[in-house]
């Protein structure tokens, strides 16, 4: 049967149901912590109320996910609970229905600031070795290892696993002590390092879904970005493709934003090293210019990127008069608008640092000569308190649980214009095609504003000091 223009049309134009329910999960310092409330209704907008419009129509990037790092001081801290309040916390980092849900994680190539439970170490420490026969990840697999802290976690949720390295063996530097560039004469046995790290991971199990060859780059290895271009196209990249290897390439991180505007168009106006590029990184140490972000995002609209490292550590400027661990509720506002400005800016992921501290912000690695200090104290997502055997949940936990919880891989970040002081609102169209409206509210009082979706609006009462979701 014919359809008549009319149909047509009609049938092109969403379509809203009269008083359509939003779920509501509120964060607040009155007490709540993703707390579902009685769900409301959309209705006929009053025009000129103070508010946020959300077009899904306008569309920017693809979310990966949100999550922090597997690291063997996580794994310390979490192996000194009781076996019941050891699943208790994995359950609430990694189960999308009783938890967090994390669904990207990172973690690291050997020896880092945080991988405690033992000395500074690489996977060959044997000096001039370019092939590798003693490669061993032996020690990721002992019981405060990565490999066991990973499966654990994979009982509970699945996520996406990226890997970086601080230093590759000394041995490959032009001196530890003096000049901790990479030596060319080892790219291709670096190259090969790589793969064996990949393959290794393989045969326990674990799929590297992304390996990023240097997490700060000129910070801990002084390598230049020129260098690691020519590593990327000339080696690392033509022997993964060579080996049929899955995992995509992350070519390195750096440590704040200003250096990823600056460094990372050396590698990618490159050809030959942005076809083996598989995302943008940097990390968000400096807490601003998120301008340089946006302006990768223009630059490079085809890939997407991660905010893949941050956290509150004195090493990292972090005032000594804050006390860490902070387990102060408030924290989570501060931690919310560092996610809610990345994500404006075009970030597709954001890993947190530390997942796991004791109560003294430990225990940390020492080891001078490769930037590793003593002490070394940290803020987590979670803190265990080894004396007391204990579980604190901070602010942090619950800000960042409420975007990956609730905006989900593949969800679309859509539209969304409107100014309330001291409010922010971001939005995302879920692969199904639901939607989800993450709503802040940072002042001290609370707040009622509008949200307004297809000629349809529903008033909003925030807490103050409050995370909201909302799903319809």
């Amino acid at each position: 049967m014919k359809r008549s223009w009319l149909t047509v049309l009609l049938a092109t134009i969403p379509f809203v149901a009269a008083g359509q329910e939003i779920r509501v999960f509120v964060t607040s310092q009155a007490g709540d912590r993703i707390t579902a409330k009685p769900p409301l209704h959309f209705a006929q907008g009053s025009a000129g109320a103070s508010g946020f419009h959300i077009d899904e129509k306008v569309r920017d990037q693809e979310i990966t996910g949100f999550g922090a790092s597997f690291l063997e001081s996580g794994a310390i801290c979490l192996n000194s609970l009781d076996a019941e309040k050891q699943e208790a916390l994995i359950r609430a980092l990694f189960d999308p229905d009783k938890g967090a849900g994390f669904t990207a994680m990172k973690t690291d190539i050997a020896a880092s600031d945080e991988m405690s439970a033992g000395p500074f170490y690489s996977y060959d420490d044997h000096p001039g070795e370019v092939s590798m026969k003693s490669f061993s990840i032996q020690r990721d697999l002992e019981p405060n290892g990565l490999i066991p802290f990973i499966k654990r976690a994979r009982r509970y949720g699945q996520f996406v696993i990226q890997a970086t390295m601080d230093y590759p063996p000394d041995w490959m530097l032009f001196d530890v002590n003096k000049n901790q560039d990479v030596n060319p004469k080892y790219f291709d046995a670096l190259a090969l390092y790589y793969l064996r790290y990949l393959r290794a991971y393989e045969k326990q199990g674990i799929f590297v879904d992304y390996l990023s060859l240097f997490n700060e780059p000129l910070i801990y290895t002084k390598i230049p970005a020129e260098k690691i271009r020519d590593l990327l196209k000339d080696h690392v990249g033509p022997l993964l493709a060579k080996e049929g290897v899955k995992t995509k390439i992350q070519p390195c991180e750096y440590n704040d934003r200003e250096r990823a505007g600056k460094y990372w168009p050396v590698i990618l106006d490159d050809p030959q090293a942005r076809k083996y590029a598989a995302a943008i990184l940097y990390h968000g140490y400096d807490y601003k210019d998120y301008d340089k972000i946006a302006a990768l995002h223009k630059r490079y609209p085809d890939l997407p990127l991660w905010m893949t490292e941050v956290c509150h550590a004195y090493e990292a400027g972090t005032p000594k008069t804050m006390v860490l661990p902070n387990r102060d509720y408030a924290d989570g506002d501060f931690w919310g608008t560092q996610i809610f400005k990345d994500l404006e800016s075009g970030a597709s992921a954001w890993i947190y640092w530390n997942m796991i501290l004791d109560e003294k912000g430990g225990p940390w690695a020492v080891s001078p000569v490769h930037g590793n200090p003593d002490p070394n104290v940290q803020h987590p997502v979670v803190i265990v308190d080894r004396q007391k055997k204990e579980t604190i949940y901070t602010g942090l936990y619950y800000y960042l649980a409420h975007f990956s919880k609730f905006v989900r891989p593949g969800a679309v970040r859509v539209g969304t214009t409107g100014t309330v002081s001291g409010v922010r609102c971001l939005a995302f169209q879920a692969k199904g095609g639901g939607m989800v409206a993450e709503i802040m509210n940072s002042r001290k009082q609370a707040v009622t504003v509008q949200l307004n979706w297809h000629g349809q609006a529903v008033s909003l009462n925030l807490p103050a000091l409050s995370i909201t979701t909302y799903l319809w």
